[in-house]
């Protein structure tokens, strides 16, 4: 399914782990795809739970050039998503068109289609969203003095009050549908799924702070801990890790730093030691979106075959950079798969990177075995 309209222009590079973001992107409008690009485009899918919203909603936000993200659930999500950010907002003319199936403002032809640089591009999410709840939209741009309310359902737009930024209300979610509302699970349940997706996106944007809110209490508040002017990426990389996958996992891991050929890798893996009877804790970034691909996890999981035996999963937070053109996001509704135009090339990089950076404390414990052997005092690394 999914895609909205919150996009600036020209479009908003995701955030490297080894750079650090320029001033926030002037915005382009949000317009009707044409049939040619529509046709081109890997959508249908629908919405499936809470979570789903809350990552089409979140992605959306991030577009705008949000620093700050704000997510309010009832019940898990199902009575209530609101989603709340300060990015550039959108326009009161657009944002009867930002409803529309097939309406964005991030790609305007097939080359950016084939080169996206943005969280969202398919105009659909919106429109999917609103045709199995209550929705509303809430903007109000920086240059407008007041902020304009569109009620989903009953097309009214009219002005209220709010900051700059953008707030997406979802009520009662599949209340239209109840055969597919049955099949939700427990509100804990759901609310557990809304908050891994919320993760999945602040393990990758370190300049951005997030919160969220359930039943007005607040379960989970990751800080931005990049500020503009602040040249030290890794270490605000390193701070959002142990924010969200606690200290343990910076202290037991090594960082990962490689570049091979056309392909950059960098993040965080864990010591053998720190490995994990699920794989619940492996997350893998391409050009700042999460996915799942078989290449990627295939690689990581060949760098530990010789330090890790059994089914002991591995640790690792993995960044991937390489040229949007080599890859399609393009290929399945939620984004979460890709294709690569060399998978050798990115496999190699990703296990070689991996395996060198396991490598040094391996040989750090060699040498220090050694020298405890030989009866000499062992060195302490730096």
């Amino acid at each position: 399914y999914p895609y909205l309209s919150i996009a600036p222009w020209p479009a908003p590079r995701i955030l490297r782990v080894n750079e650090v973001h320029s001033s926030p992107p002037e915005r382009r409008p949000i317009r009707d795809l044409p049939d040619e690009l529509i046709s081109q485009i890997a959508a249908g899918e629908v919405v499936e739970r809470p979570a789903s919203v809350v990552r089409e909603l979140v992605d959306n936000a991030l577009d705008s050039g949000a620093t700050q993200i704000t997510v309010r659930l009832l019940a898990g999500g199902v009575r209530l998503i609101a989603v709340e950010d300060d990015g550039l907002g959108i326009p009161p003319e657009e944002l009867p068109v930002a409803l529309r199936r097939h309406a964005t403002s991030k790609i305007t032809n097939l080359h950016d289609l084939e080169t996206v640089a943005t969280m969202g591009f398919r105009g659909e999410a919106l429109a999917a969203i609103g045709s199995v709840s209550e929705m509303a939209l809430l903007s109000r741009p920086a240059h407008q003095t007041s902020a304009f309310l569109l009620d989903a359902r009953s097309g009214e737009l009219r002005p209220t009050a709010r900051g700059t930024g953008t707030t997406v209300e979802v009520k009662e979610l599949f209340f239209s549908t109840p055969a597919r509302r049955k099949f939700l699970k427990t509100d804990a349940t759901e609310l557990a799924h809304c908050i891994e997706s919320v993760r999945r996106h602040a393990l990758a944007r370190p300049d951005v702070g997030f919160a969220i809110w359930h039943e007005g209490k607040l379960v989970e508040q990751w800080r931005a801990t990049l500020v503009p002017g602040d040249a030290n990426v890794r270490g605000a990389l390193a701070r959002r890790l142990a924010d969200v996958l606690g200290d343990d996992f910076v202290a037991q891991s090594v960082e990962v730093r490689h570049t091979e050929g056309r392909v950059t890798v960098t993040g965080r893996a864990g010591l053998p030691d720190a490995a994990r009877a699920r794989a619940d804790h492996q997350y893998c970034y391409v050009n700042g979106r999460f996915v799942r691909d078989k290449v990627l996890t295939h690689a990581a999981r060949s760098a530990y075959e010789d330090v890790l035996h059994g089914h002991k999963q591995p640790v690792y937070a993995l960044y991937v950079e390489i040229d949007p053109a080599r890859v399609d996001v393009n290929v399945h509704p939620t984004k979460i798969e890709v294709r690569f135009r060399d998978s050798r090339e990115v496999h190699q990089a990703v296990r070689h990177a991996v395996e060198n950076a396991l490598a040094a404390p391996r040989a750090a414990l060699a040498a220090a075995q050694a020298a405890q052997a030989a009866g000499a005092p062992a060195a302490t690394a730096p």
